[in-house]
């Protein structure tokens, strides 16, 4: 477990401070908030392990070490969990880093009863770059991106900075106000980026069509943006598809499997996969697994029971090994409202798997190219998913081909990218 960091000390679990490892060209470190087991999250933890494989010293920081990833420390990479203080202490450095912004701060941190950040690490934060000064600090998501500037500003050091963003903002902001009691939070969250973004170093965007929102809902000039695709294809993942998977419906004779993964809520809209599933299985047999945990998993039990066909439908949970699944499935299926880039369908392409997305804001267009390497459906339409996937099933790309897609989007071309911007911005 990470040590917490105080005002004056650097992690001590593993004997290295600031100093140390004099052989290494950078010391970097990366932010996120938890090792939950969303893609940023994945993402951050393949680039802190390729950055380190290449010699780096990487410190890879969270405020808690928890969520699906928290037993997964990449060789090489030192965790740091922050120190954290009340609230007040939070809001008032928020406040104390850029006293010019307080009125883009009233709604959606100073005012709001649930800021739409977690303030309490901010001071961690800022201690930590006081004391270890990285070279580079690249921190993932909006919240975090925003306590990285205004951290970097309290300890008044020349760590270079690199904020990216992992998901489509607009959508994200809309869910919360349509959720969220205090609607203003997220109705000025635009406006708040919009004025504190422009302070980092650099500006990432896992995808084209991310960078084209943010850009658009903050006013910020789009040719600050740079487009960074996740690092999803590692080295050991073919050999991690070809491990064995003993789940019952892999084997020999059985009826073909579609698999989907991520969290079982609203934005990956599964509830419209088991409609277009009901569809394809009246035309022939067919099984529907999905890989994921979240708040959605008795609706969706719910619905296959009064679709019928809950006999074939496997709510699997999350699995440490998703690409043996993928590399036996008979098509993956991406069936989502809005993502970032889309890593799990990359991931099945990976593994040779044919694939069908909706074409949502943002990534699957980019990943497929136009609908080269898999099929494109509108959002929310089951007749036009339904067709996809038997089309698919009759007729599935190459496996050689969709390797070799995948590949564009790999962890070696990842971090080639963010050291060139970083060459850059030295």
């Amino acid at each position: 477990m990470g040590h917490r960091l105080g005002a004056a000390e650097l992690d001590t679990t593993t004997g290295i401070g600031p100093d140390d490892g004099a052989d290494a060209r950078m010391h970097i470190a990366v932010y996120i908030p938890t090792l939950a087991g969303g893609g940023a999250e994945q993402s951050m933890l393949r680039l802190a392990e390729t950055l380190a494989e290449r010699g780096h010293l990487v410190d890879l920081l969270v405020n808690r070490r928890a969520g699906a990833h928290a037993d997964r420390l990449p060789n090489g990479v030192r965790l740091v969990e922050l120190a954290r203080h009340g609230k007040l202490r939070g809001r008032l450095d928020a406040l104390r880093a850029y006293p010019g912004d307080t009125a883009a701060l009233l709604r959606p941190v100073l005012l709001a009863r649930t800021p739409v950040m977690t303030l309490r690490y901010l001071p961690g934060l800022a201690s930590y770059l006081s004391r270890a000064q990285p070279a580079v600090l690249v921190s993932a998501l909006f919240y975090a991106n925003l306590l990285a500037i205004w951290a970097r500003r309290l300890a008044r050091v020349d760590t270079r900075l690199i904020v990216t963003e992992h998901n489509n903002l607009s959508r994200r902001i809309a869910q919360g106000r349509t959720r969220s009691a205090e609607r203003a939070r997220w109705r000025y969250l635009p406006e708040l980026l919009g004025r504190v973004y422009p302070r980092a170093d650099a500006i990432v965007a896992v995808s084209n069509g991310v960078a084209d929102d943010l850009a658009e809902i903050t006013q910020l000039d789009r040719a600050a943006v740079h487009t960074i695709h996740n690092p999803v294809v590692f080295p050991e993942l073919p050999e991690r598809a070809r491990e064995p998977d003993d789940h019952p419906w892999f084997t020999a004779g059985a009826p073909p499997v579609v698999l989907a993964a991520g969290r079982l809520e609203a934005q990956k809209n599964f509830a419209l996969l088991l409609d277009a599933v009901a569809v394809v299985r009246r035309q022939r047999p067919l099984r529907l697994m999905i890989l994921g945990e979240g708040s959605q998993r008795d609706a969706l039990s719910a619905q296959a029971e009064r679709l019928g066909i809950a006999a074939d439908i496997e709510l699997r949970g999350w699995v440490g090994n998703p690409y043996a699944a993928m590399s036996r499935a008979a098509a993956f299926v991406l069936s989502s409202n809005w993502e970032g880039l889309g890593n799990v369908l990359i991931e099945a392409m990976a593994c040779g798997c044919p694939v069908v997305a909706t074409d949502c804001p943002s990534g699957p267009r980019e990943i497929l190219n136009h609908g080269e390497h898999g099929r494109l459906v509108p959002m929310n339409d089951v007749t036009a998913l339904a067709d996809a996937l038997n089309a698919t099933l009759d007729a599935p790309v190459q496996a050689d081909r969709l390797r070799d897609r995948a590949e564009a989007f790999s962890t070696a071309k990842s971090a080639d990218r963010y050291l060139a911007l970083i060459d850059q911005i030295a």
